[in-house]
């Protein structure tokens, strides 16, 4: 097959939208011959008819059908485009891609994306979920706006990152009410040998909190290796053992997993950063995300 020439396409999905070549050369201002010839041209790239005509009409071929679909998408995502861009900046939708790390709780991820979604414009929303390292690639080749983290990413001569510490909070230990009741007399010696659900990626505060439970002589049993926050909570919630979380989402945690808390420590806190490729981002749904730190 020879090379596809677009404006080809382009004049091909006028006619199958208009139906006819005289109302499609009207739409484009061209001369009938030049649309019949564009349109020869075009067969002979993709190696078939394209229209059979009936009176002064012209269908599309199976072939047709299947080219039409495609231009239609492609030549109608233009046409969006181009309204988008005759509109004025501020009516324009904005576009935020966000990669959260998935050690992260989606509750916390979700307050930290909330102030983009108050913004008084209209948000397109795109998140994914990964390992810091996949995301900063992605971030890397700018199919990211902002990465939301709880470490830090290794220095990269290549890519300048910048981070906006975002929130700091203690940590709270949960559990079904039942378990809670048991845990929370001589908290936190009473988690020693307890059943316990622990997140298996790198979360910084959970490896901190493991190291200072240790240190007070109290070493919980670890009952499930979860790699989903969420699942981990569900987990929590039928009684399965305790867990970890930062104790700034925990009344909702509670209400949404009928779990309670047992206690806090004061001493663990966990910090989440946005990371972004530029200092000043012209995305305002990002400086809406970073506030103040980005300017």
């Amino acid at each position: 097959m020879k090379h596809l020439n677009y404006k080809h396409l382009h004049y091909f999905w006028v006619i199958a939208r208009e139906g006819s070549i005289a109302r499609a050369s009207e739409s484009l201002d061209l001369a009938p011959q030049t649309l019949s010839g564009q349109l020869a041209s075009l067969e002979e790239a993709v190696g078939g008819l394209l229209f059979q005509r009936k009176g002064r009409n012209l269908v599309l071929t199976d072939l047709g059908r299947t080219v039409f679909s495609y231009t239609n998408e492609m030549f109608g995502v233009a046409e969006e485009l181009k309204q988008v861009l005759n509109s004025n900046a501020s009516e324009r939708p904005v576009h935020l891609a966000v990669g959260i790390v998935a050690s992260i709780h989606k509750l916390i991820a979700y307050r930290l994306i909330e102030p983009a979604m108050e913004l008084d414009r209209q948000i397109v929303l795109r998140c994914s979920t990964g390992s810091l390292e996949h995301l900063m690639h992605d971030l890397k080749r700018y199919r990211l706006d902002l990465v939301l983290t709880d470490q830090l990413p290794k220095p990269d001569k290549d890519f300048a990152a910048h981070s906006f510490e975002l929130v700091t909070s203690t940590i709270s230990i949960f559990a079904a009410p039942a378990l809670a009741g048991q845990l929370r007399p001589g908290f936190p010696g009473s988690l020693d040998n307890q059943p316990f659900l622990a997140n298996v990626l790198e979360s910084p505060y959970l490896h901190r909190l493991m190291q200072w439970l240790a240190e007070q002589g109290v070493r919980p049993r670890i009952r499930a290796e979860v790699d989903d926050s969420a699942l981990i909570k569900v987990f929590a919630s039928h009684g399965a053992g305790a867990f970890a979380a930062p104790t700034l989402i925990g009344d909702e945690v509670c209400r949404q997993y009928q779990v309670e808390e047992v206690g806090r420590i004061q001493s663990i806190t966990e910090s989440l950063f946005a990371i972004t490729g530029k200092r000043r981002s012209g995305n305002p749904a990002v400086g809406a995300i970073c506030g103040s730190r980005a300017d």
